[in-house]
């Protein structure tokens, strides 16, 4: 679900500071683009979903970003009850694990 090793890498590269407001941005932007997404168009959609699988390959959250990935493929049939389900799901096991190390 989060790839922890990216997780590593990425703190490792710009340190545990500037770390911790990565995270806040992400978890911020991925959450504003998310409440928005019922009322986008296919193509507006699309675009929505390569944002997001950018924003979460980029912090490890490979299963989101699958979920995106496909979302980007085909817009039309974005299941967006499901991709809140995975967001929801990898934002709490990545709280959860960084906050307990």
């Amino acid at each position: 679900m989060i790839n922890w090793s990216k997780v590593k890498e990425l703190r490792d590269d710009i340190g545990a500071d500037d770390f911790e407001e990565i995270i806040e941005v992400f978890l911020q932007e991925v959450e504003d683009e998310l409440a928005v997404l019922q009322d986008k168009s296919a193509a507006e959609l699309a675009a929505s979903m390569h944002f997001l699988k950018g924003s979460a390959l980029n912090l490890g959250f490979e299963d989101f970003a699958e979920k995106c990935r496909q979302g980007e493929r085909s817009a039309a049939h974005v299941e967006i009850p499901e991709l809140l389900s995975c967001y929801d799901a990898s934002k709490k096991l990545f709280l959860e694990k960084y906050k307990n190390g």
